[in-house]
């Protein structure tokens, strides 16, 4: 018997495959799982844990973040530690960080503020190969691993232009796409209700997509219509999928405003449908009734041609403010975000830096304060943050998080949209997994507990063919989470999102403590993933 850098007794061991838990010891050296069952006492090793019949799990994967600059000053990634998140995906709802032509990168610079958290990159990169490398100079708390971005490709051939493009500009968007997979991307995303992406046609889209097929990489799409429209939508994601001859996934799914509520049973079927004829579909969602992204996604497609500063013109129209205010009111033929909640007040505002008294606030509530009504109140504080500003959207139906959380080809995710120091944020954030183990599974017995892990664990790992990953077996990377079942819950609420978990008692990435009773470590054993 070998020495181990770690044991781990006593642990009700819950390996990610969805089997029922079974009581085992495990035994780490030099970073991977060497030994899974039971070890004899006395067996050498630089240190042992007793877990006292605690949950032993895979570290969880979160397959949906938007950590792609806050990684740059923040690359411990503490609150995702906290949850027991040993790995990440960025590059979501077609926003990546690369790559990016010199000449865009103002353009990008603006567009992304809502998901930078304050942070001042350098842009020392322009290839997608140049920004992994950035990453892999950093101390990371977790793994990380990076889609490309459908709207960043287009935003570098054709700005913020709404128009078809050419036979030669869609051909340079598909090798851009191409390019980025042999640089190490897991796939493609798409955002089709924000520009540039929302002024992408269906066959624009999949034509991008083909250059994902050499190597299988996955598409994911923050579909253009989650309300109204969800099941045409739904289909235009898997008729992507399929056309480009790769594997697709439905990002956040959720059918938005009251009168759609129920709608995921005819979305999910449909994506059973696809999966029979061969389209290999799955989905993620995150544990909350309330969704959260730009406060400016309340405007209509229109309103963002051109760029950030063509719409901060339009928004000091007066004229054209009448124009939006209409069109928000009274249309649906787009993903109208203000109506699906309810009207303005299902609006919070959780990041306005510029305007901090606003934040945690609803829509009427600021109107009140600045002696407006709630539209033109929403406009000031979209102006006075330059489109650095964030909203939940409370429009969604408890009934259908709970029926979606149940379907075999849905995993977690939290979709975090992380927010500067002190500013508020969706609890999404700090709370999706300690919240699926502690509601979810222990009180509301939506799931039960091996499921709930596969679907933070090992089905996004294989999902994402990272083979090393996602699972308590021998040969597997040594990321793993030590959690009593019994007290596990989030802390994290809309009006205190900070709030940490409870009942997470370790967290190891490539068999290094990086938490013990949440307080970290200070171990750094995150590397940066590569598609092979």
């Amino acid at each position: 018997m070998p020495d181990f850098d770690l044991v781990i007794r006593n642990a009700r061991i819950v390996d990610g495959t969805g089997t029922p838990w079974y009581r085992g010891d495990v035994g780490v050296r030099d970073g991977k799982i060497e030994h899974v069952g039971v070890l004899p006492s006395g067996v050498p090793c630089a240190s042992e844990i007793d877990a006292g019949g605690e949950v032993l799990a895979p570290g969880f994967v979160d397959m949906h973040t938007h950590n792609d600059f806050l990684l740059l000053k923040d690359a411990e990634t503490v609150p995702k530690l906290r949850q027991g998140v040993t790995t990440i995906m960025i590059g979501q709802c077609g926003i990546s960080a690369a790559p990016i032509e010199g000449d865009k990168v103002p353009l990008l610079d603006a567009y992304t503020g809502f998901v930078k958290a304050g942070v001042k990159p350098e842009w020392n990169w322009r290839s997608f190969a140049e920004y992994l490398d950035v990453l892999d100079g950093l101390d990371l708390g977790v793994n990380v691993g990076s889609f490309v971005g459908h709207g960043t490709i287009r935003l570098n051939v054709l700005g913020f232009e709404d128009r078809l493009p050419t036979a030669e500009e869609l051909g340079k968007m598909r090798n851009l796409a191409h390019t980025a997979m042999e640089e190490g991307a897991f796939g493609m995303t798409s955002g089709l209700i924000y520009p540039p992406g929302v002024y992408s046609t269906s066959e624009e889209v999949e034509e991008i997509a083909r250059g994902l097929k050499d190597r299988q990489g996955l598409y994911l799409s923050h579909m253009r219509n989650e309300s109204s429209e969800v099941v045409k939508s739904v289909g235009e994601t898997i008729a992507a999928a399929e056309k480009a001859g790769i594997p697709g996934q439905v990002l956040h799914h959720k059918a938005c405003g009251r009168k759609n509520f129920g709608k995921v049973r005819e979305t999910l079927a449909l994506l059973e449908k696809a999966r029979e004829r061969g389209v290999d579909m799955t989905v993620d969602q995150y544990p909350y009734a309330a969704s959260s992204t730009t406060l400016r996604s309340i405007l209509p497609p229109w309103v963002h041609e051109g760029g950030l500063e063509k719409l901060m013109e339009r928004l000091r129209d007066p004229a054209l403010r009448e124009r939006m205010k209409k069109e928000i009111l009274t249309t649906e033929n787009w993903e109208n975000m203000l109506m699906s909640s309810g009207g303005p007040e299902g609006v919070m505002v959780v990041y306005s830096p510029e305007t901090p008294q606003f934040e945690g606030k609803k829509l009427p509530e600021i109107g009140e304060a600045m002696e407006r009504d709630p539209l033109e109140a929403a406009f000031e504080v979209i102006l006075a943050n330059h489109g650095s500003d964030t909203a939940c959207y409370f429009m969604l139906d408890d009934e259908d998080v709970k029926y979606v959380m149940r379907h075999p080809l849905v995993m977690v995710a939290s979709d975090t949209i992380p927010s500067a120091p002190g500013a508020k944020c969706h609890p999404r954030t700090n709370g999706t997994f300690p919240r699926v183990l502690g509601k979810y599974v222990r009180e509301e017995k939506v799931l039960s507990l091996e499921e709930a892990v596969r679907k933070m664990s090992g089905f996004p790992a294989t999902r994402l063919g990272l083979e090393k990953k996602g699972f308590v077996k021998a040969g597997m990377d040594a990321d793993l989470v030590l959690f009593n079942p019994d007290t596990v819950i989030d802390g994290a609420t809309f009006e205190s999102p900070f709030g940490e978990p409870e009942g997470i008692s370790h967290v190891f990435v490539a068999g290094k403590l990086a938490m013990k009773n949440g307080e970290f470590t200070g171990a750094t054993a995150g590397k940066v993933l590569r598609k092979n």
